[in-house]
C-alpha cells in the first residue's frame, strides 16, 4: 500500500470518528435542550456528560452558537425521522393527518427527547431574540404547521371533512400540541386524549 493510500485511510477513519463523536454529543445536547433550553448547553457540561474533552467538543463546533444551531438541526432530523417521514405511508388528507398527530403524541410521551417536545422547550426562550437560532426554530415550526395545513387542505379538497381554513386550523392544532407538551411534563394523564378530542373536532365529515 502506497503512502497516499495510507494517508487516505487515516483521514477516512478520523472523519468517521469525528462524525460519530458529533452524533454522540448532539444526542446529549438535544436531551439537555429539551429538558431546559438551548441556553443551558455548554462545552464543559457536554464534555462531562459524554466523557469527552471540552477541547475536543469545541473543535467540532467552534462556538456555542454553532453548537446550538447543530442541536436544532439534529432535533429537526430526528423529528422528521420519527413523525413526518413515517406518516407518508398513509394517504393524504385525514388519514395522514391523524397519523401525524398520533406520531407526535408518541414523540412527546415516549418521549424521543428526555424533556419531551424540543420546540416547546425552546420557542418561548428565543421568540423575542432575533438571530440565527430564532430563525432555525422558526423554520422548524413553520415546516410543521405547513405540513398540518397541507394535509387539512387535501382533506377539504377531497371532501373528507367540512370546509375550514387550513392555515388557521393548523395554527390552532399546533398551539394545542405545544400546550399539551406542558401538560404532559406536569404529569397530566389526560393530555393525549384531549389532543385527540380537539383534533377530531376539526375533522367532522363533510
Amino acid at each position: 500500500m502506497d503512502s497516499s493510500s495510507v494517508s487516505g485511510e487515516i483521514t477516512d477513519k478520523r472523519l468517521l470518528r469525528g462524525a460519530r463523536t458529533r452524533q454522540l454529543v448532539l444526542a446529549r445536547a438535544v436531551d439537555i435542550a429539551s429538558l431546559e433550553n438551548l441556553e443551558s448547553l455548554s462545552f464543559g457540561r457536554l464534555a462531562a456528560d459524554v466523557g469527552l474533552s471540552k477541547a475536543g467538543i469545541q473543535t467540532l463546533f467552534r462556538t456555542k452558537e454553532q453548537l446550538q444551531l447543530a442541536t436544532v438541526d439534529h432535533a429537526r432530523d430526528r423529528f422528521i425521522a420519527e413523525v413526518s417521514q413515517p406518516a407518508r405511508a398513509k394517504p393524504h388528507g385525514v388519514q395522514r393527518l391523524r397519523e401525524l398527530i398520533d406520531r407526535w403524541i408518541s414523540y412527546a410521551t415516549t418521549p424521543l427527547f428526555e424533556g419531551g417536545c424540543f420546540q416547546a422547550a425552546n420557542l418561548s426562550e428565543f421568540d423575542s431574540r432575533p438571530g440565527p437560532i430564532q430563525d432555525a426554530l422558526t423554520r422548524n415550526q413553520q415546516e410543521w404547521v405547513s405540513l398540518l395545513s397541507y394535509e387539512l387542505g387535501r382533506a377539504v379538497e377531497a371532501k373528507q371533512i367540512a370546509p375550514l381554513d387550513p392555515d388557521l386550523t393548523a395554527f390552532q392544532i399546533s398551539a394545542v400540541l405545544l400546550s399539551a407538551n406542558t401538560a404532559l411534563r406536569l404529569g397530566d394523564p389526560t393530555a393525549a386524549d384531549k389532543i385527540h378530542r380537539v383534533v377530531e373536532g376539526f375533522l367532522a365529515p363533510a
